[in-house]
């Protein structure tokens, strides 16, 4: 089975340091791409919903977002679909864009703080994303100095808020050879096309070639977690994007994740976000995330 490269190799336009692109449309991947890159990456969206995967971190937003993902940090493809009037502002850049010693300098020492904290992967809250927001949109229209400095006004107030949330805050650490990351794509392309039925360990093992025993210790290893705890996470998650878009019952909603038991899928549903499934709906219905 071919993957793609799991090393995502990543080049800014002729004259420019930094890597700026907007999607004001929406275009659906046929692949769940498992990769990182020694890129910085920052992910602003102003209307739209998606699932984050970062690292071991995953979650649904329902309306924008705004994440820093550090070097080498893997990530999946965020967006189901712009909303509205929506965009997509990716910036990418590497660590020593402006030079190797520059972020070393005493005044730079916060943003250098920044850039460690972000291999964790982070997610900032309401009142930084919209302060920053429109200032991340405006770098697609500036060139030269212009935009290197208005990217270090927004580096410099991203790494002075305390309006963030590490979304792996356990830590995670991506030692794994490339060989090893190849299968790790071929198992999350499965899991996020699959994970609303019964995937049976005998099936992803079989796809990546290992004994069941074998799968097991790979991906405890390479993902500190088990195969089924990453498939329930999955359909949690899923749960709740249904809960906050569609007027399913709670019941419907269960087994259309992939859950076959009610008791279970309510167990975990509050294991995963700390309330109950009627509880969490009641609360999106008066909240703009």
């Amino acid at each position: 089975m071919k993957t793609k490269p799991t090393l995502e190799k990543i080049t800014p336009s002729f004259g420019s340091s930094l890597l700026v692109k907007k999607h004001v449309q929406f275009l659906k991947k046929n692949k769940a791409f498992w990769h990182f890159h020694p890129e910085i990456e920052i992910v602003y969206v102003n209307k739209g919903k998606g699932k984050r995967h970062i690292g071991n971190h995953i979650s649904y937003f329902n309306n924008s977002q705004l994440v820093l993902i550090g070097s080498n940090l893997p990530h999946l493809g965020f967006m189901d679909r712009l909303t509205t009037n929506g965009s997509e502002t990716l910036i990418q850049f590497k660590p020593e864009f402006l030079g190797a010693h520059f972020f070393k300098i005493p005044e730079m020492i916060a943003i250098a703080q920044l850039f460690e904290r972000a291999k964790k992967g982070i997610r900032f809250n309401v009142e930084i994303k919209k302060r920053i927001g429109a200032k991340i949109e405006e770098l697609v229209d500036l060139e030269g100095p212009s935009r290197i400095i208005s990217f270090l006004h927004i580096l410099k107030e991203l790494a002075q808020t305390d309006d963030y949330t590490i979304l792996n805050a356990d830590g995670f650490a991506f030692e794994t050879q490339p060989q090893d990351s190849s299968k790790i794509d071929i198992i999350f392309k499965h899991i996020n096309e699959n994970f609303n039925q019964h995937i049976s360990l005998d099936e992803i093992a079989s796809l990546v070639s290992m004994t069941v025993p074998a799968f097991c210790r790979f991906f405890k290893k390479t993902t500190s977690k088990t195969f089924t705890k990453l498939v329930n996470e999955y359909r949690v998650v899923h749960a709740t994007k249904l809960l906050s878009e569609s007027n399913m019952n709670i019941t419907d909603i269960c087994f259309e994740c992939g859950f076959n038991n009610f008791s279970h899928f309510n167990k975990l549903f509050k294991e995963f976000t700390g309330k109950s499934a009627s509880k969490y709906r009641s609360e999106m219905l008066s909240l703009v995330q």
